[in-house]
């Protein structure tokens, strides 16, 4: 994702829709503010805290707040700060936050940030201490995973937890252009990959993870090809894993993951050839299920099947935006018909989307503005 010159993964091609086919109708949207009184610094995800009513934000500089889930609220609580951990700026920084899915029996949080001196990725889990207010104990810090980092971008960083309990985080290709390691394509390195990790320290990897027992593979790869996997998200209904894939000189991209699947980077960039490699492994690579070009918008920050109430013709329909461009688009996919998008709203830097314990939508404003998915009123 681009934050101050920062690319992020992508998404859509706009493309005609078939002659005599009849157009899906699209509610009236708007992304409202959803917190008017709550302000923070570069936010990049918002996810709701099992077993109550809060949500919680994560901050680019190293802080995670947390807050009740109601318009008015005007006060906001320190869950972690890492800032004394965290290398922030460009891409680098406290990226992905998630909770344990037995939370709050398990109390797990678990967090991807980028650190210096050597330059890394960290995936570490951390223990919410007892209290009507959550709060995580900084000392209880247990690391399960680090990813070298060749250069200061494309970092990933999205954690989630999938409907089989298990944790997946988006790792990048390690930076620079054009993926000079080759990391996307080759398998015995973590960058550039969807990772699938048992949340356990000392035992990461699942026995069905598609390359356990290859030699050479790292197990812990769930997906390969993907040059800075930016969002991440699990369809509440079907399962099914969307995520957005940020492009470099042409194309931005919206992949279905799948397991072993190859995306393609850096011999493709998302449906346009892009650099040969002997790495390349036989066969084709899965194509984006959408993609666009950088005529429309130049860093796609993945989104969310909507599954939430508010808004019912949207239900089961992928909507996400583009960093640049400052747009949100929903993603109209029927029988007979290339995918398209179709324009949703505009929200000014869109780092992220998040959903509350409900399935409703959220987007968060780099600017720092938190704002709401609702039906049109103007």
């Amino acid at each position: 994702m681009r934050f101050r010159n920062v690319v992020l993964a992508g998404v859509l091609a706009a493309v005609a829709p078939a002659v005599g086919a009849a157009q899906a109708v699209l509610p009236a949207v708007e992304f409202v503010p959803a917190f008017p009184s709550l302000r923070f610094e570069r936010p990049l995800f918002l996810t709701a805290v099992p077993g109550g009513d809060r949500l919680a934000v994560v901050t680019q500089p190293g802080v995670v707040y947390t807050f009740e889930d109601r318009s008015t609220v005007a006060t906001r609580d320190t869950l972690l700060d890492l800032r004394d951990r965290v290398i922030d700026g460009g891409e680098k920084g406290l990226l992905g936050l998630a909770f344990d899915p037995q939370y709050p029996r398990r109390p797990y949080l678990y967090v991807d940030y980028v650190a210096p001196r050597p330059l890394r990725s960290v995936i570490a889990r951390y223990t919410v201490m007892p209290g009507t207010v959550p709060k995580a104990d900084p000392q209880s810090a247990v690391t399960l995973l680090e990813i070298a980092q060749p250069y200061s971008n494309h970092n990933g960083g999205m954690l989630a937890f999938g409907p089989d309990g298990m944790l997946y985080v988006a790792s990048g290709d390690g930076g620079s252009g054009d993926d000079p390691h080759d990391n996307g394509q080759r398998l015995d390195t973590l960058l550039g990959k969807i990772l699938r990790l048992m949340p356990t320290p000392g035992a990461l990897v699942p026995s069905d993870n598609p390359f356990v027992g290859r030699p050479g593979a790292r197990g812990e790869i769930w997906a390969y090809g993907l040059r800075n996997p930016w969002r991440f998200s699990f369809d509440r209904a079907t399962g099914a894993l969307w995520a957005g894939d940020v492009g470099q000189d042409a194309r931005e991209e919206i992949d279905l993951i799948e397991r072993g699947g190859n995306y393609g980077w850096r011999v493709w960039e998302a449906d346009r050839p892009n650099l040969a490699t002997a790495a390349h492994p036989p066969g084709a690579p899965i194509a984006p299920r959408y993609a666009y070009g950088h005529d429309q918008g130049r860093s796609v920050t993945g989104g969310y099947v909507y599954r939430g109430r508010a808004v019912p013709a949207l239900v089961g329909r992928y909507v996400f935006g583009d960093f640049v461009e400052g747009k949100v688009w929903v993603l109209v996919d029927e029988a007979g018909r290339a995918p398209r998008a179709e324009l949703l709203d505009e929200v000014a830097l869109p780092s992220s989307f998040g959903e509350d314990a409900d399935g409703e939508l959220f987007v968060t404003s780099f600017t720092g503005s938190i704002h709401r998915l609702a039906p049109r009123t103007r």
